[in-house]
């Protein structure tokens, strides 16, 4: 019987076809808009992903500069000037003291430095975005998902379960959290490359995660092939509890994320794609 064999192949292709969904309409890049928000492209001695991330901005309409943290330490230029940050991934100082600790160290043990970033953080008028080793440098700083918490308490993220490097082409889900950077994207599951060895979030004390949930800061986590979030490895890369991959701060204006989008905004650079699409 012709038609039952066809539908039971639909039926085996729509249950091994990995599970992908738009919950927005995506708009044209508006590079050519004359009004352009200054973004600071930070990066360290081993930051490897600042020419993605300052594509990806000036692609949104937004106007990048290239800024090291040498430019800051000798007073060449001040985030004072910025309305944003992208904090960059890489191997800031070879991640000898672990992922970011060297970048956060010279920003916590460097009074100006230290000053300059606080007041950055504590302004209203601006963003970040901490992508891999810039997700761990915000988690180290103690900017997501809340300001302020005892050193001892903040989560942060550590090495996978996996004990490896683990660089593959995952799955998210975008959740409900008040990210301006995720405004209208809510239930969305798209493809994102991740590439790092210590991703695994851990809090120190449980209670903080029970209140992340509650606030809904979970920005975005790992998901199967049905789209349900997951701690199940290869599916998440680290074995986060709850799949996250990512924080936002309380105001929406703060985004952590161990993945990388700004690897994948191209349509080429997808690994796989739904043809519709």
């Amino acid at each position: 019987n012709l038609e039952m064999v066809e539908a039971e192949r639909h039926a085996v292709v729509n249950t091994s076809t990995p599970h992908y969904c738009l919950s927005f309409s995506p708009r044209k890049s508006i590079t050519k808009r004359m009004s352009k928000h200054k973004v600071a492209i930070l990066r360290e001695e081993g930051t490897n992903g600042d020419r993605e991330m300052a594509a990806a901005f000036f692609t949104a309409g937004f106007e990048p500069w290239d800024v090291a943290m040498s430019d800051l330490e000798r007073g060449r230029t001040s985030l004072e000037s910025f309305r944003g940050i992208a904090l960059c991934g890489g191997f800031a100082n070879r991640d000898i003291f672990d992922s970011a600790k060297g970048w956060a160290g010279k920003i916590r043990f460097n009074p100006e430095l230290r000053e300059m970033f606080k007041l950055f953080r504590r302004r209203q008028d601006v963003f970040s975005l901490g992508v891999c080793n810039g997700c761990q440098l915000e988690a180290l700083l103690g900017w997501v998902p809340w300001l302020g918490l005892p050193e001892m308490e903040q989560p942060r993220f550590i090495r996978n379960k996996s004990r490896k490097f683990e660089s593959r082409w995952v799955r998210v889900r975008i959740e409900k959290s008040p990210s301006v950077f995720l405004s209208g994207m809510e239930g969305s599951i798209l493809g994102v490359n991740v590439a790092h060895g210590e991703g695994l979030v851990h809090f120190p004390d449980s209670k903080y995660l029970d209140l992340a949930v509650k606030e809904n800061l979970i920005s975005m986590v790992y998901v199967n092939s049905h789209g349900e979030s997951t701690e199940a490895y290869p599916f998440n890369p680290n074995g986060s509890v709850k799949g996250i991959a990512g924080f936002s701060s309380q105001d929406g204006r703060h985004l952590a994320l161990m993945p990388h989008p700004e690897r994948s905004f191209l349509k080429w650079q997808w690994a796989w794609m739904p043809e519709h699409w």
